[in-house]
């Protein structure tokens, strides 16, 4: 049976870490290097620790500052709840965020030793970001638009290709892109049920900011601009065509658009779309790695 405290590492979520990795994976795999397993071992510890470090993190903040409290969460957005139902697990969240903070740390040091030093700036940023995102990003709303989007697209996706190949390329940013802006579009859509309760303790995101119409149409165009990159990925030849396969989600996007332009308060409907978001999300990043698969074996 599982511990109650797992909670705040929100597990569900998770799944997102090896899928980004992935490709960088597959970016790697289209420059012609081999598979080191053991490194990449590595990268999907610490890549999988640092996504547990931020959302113990965010659990324990989210819990003092008394957002938890005044939050009505969805099986999407606003949090876990664990600490509301159990507050004396909260120091035991603060442990599992240092201490997965810190392999993710110890994980970095081993990939720049084996890996080259390239790797240090992307290591920095992302703790940099871990650290900072619940008490100082949140208050600044591009920022929050984008914090996370980095994270899981060019810092993941080319960390990997770094710590697998020793060298950068333009594959490996282009496979980026697209978890950049669908991630920061997942963010972006589950802010919207916590509108409330984040303005009460000072946040500021794009979800409080913009009406429902302005809304949609960051999220259209984020999507759009995911599908663009790999799309140009294929015409400049540094993609294979079979990455375009993730264009078989465009059907999930316009059903999410059309029901999060209008200012519903259907919260069923709401959460149907966020679920589907979920997906896009999740799946369109799956298929362009399933199309290097078969361009590449």
């Amino acid at each position: 049976m599982p511990l109650p405290v797992v909670g705040v590492t929100r597990p569900n979520f998770l799944v997102l870490t090896p899928i980004c990795v992935s490709l960088g994976v597959g970016s790697a795999l289209l420059s012609g290097f081999p598979i080191a397993w053991g490194v990449l071992g590595v990268v999907l510890l610490g890549a999988l620790m640092a996504h547990v470090s931020v959302n113990a993190l965010n659990e324990y903040f989210d819990f003092h500052s008394g957002l938890d409290a005044k939050t009505d969460r969805t099986p999407f957005s606003g949090g876990s709840g664990t600490l509301i139902l159990q507050p004396h697990l909260a120091p035991q969240a603060l442990i599992i965020g240092t201490i997965s903070l810190l392999i993710t740390l110890a994980c970095g040091l081993y990939l720049i030793q084996v890996s080259g030093w390239g790797l240090l700036p992307i290591g920095l940023l992302g703790i940099l970001i871990i650290i900072s995102y619940t008490s100082w990003i949140n208050r600044y709303r591009f920022l929050v638009l984008i914090a996370s989007g980095l994270c899981f697209g060019p810092l993941m996706v080319v960390g990997t290709h770094y710590a697998l190949t020793g060298q950068l390329s333009i594959a490996a940013v282009l496979l980026s892109l697209a978890p950049f802006f669908l991630v920061n579009n997942l963010l972006l859509l589950n802010q919207i049920p916590d509108i409330d309760a984040d303005r009460s303790i000072g946040r500021n995101n794009y979800a409080i900011s913009l009406d429902a119409p302005k809304r949609a149409r960051v999220f259209l165009t984020f999507t759009l601009s995911a599908y663009l990159a790999i799309i140009s990925g294929v015409m400049l030849n540094h993609l294979p065509v079979t990455t375009l396969l993730c264009l078989l989600t465009a059907g999930l996007v316009y059903k999410i658009y059309q029901v999060i332009k209008d200012d519903t308060h259907d919260r069923n409907q709401l959460i149907a779309s966020l679920g589907r978001n979920v997906i896009l999300t999740l799946i369109t990043p799956s298929l362009i790695f399933l199309g290097i698969l078969m361009d590449t074996l």
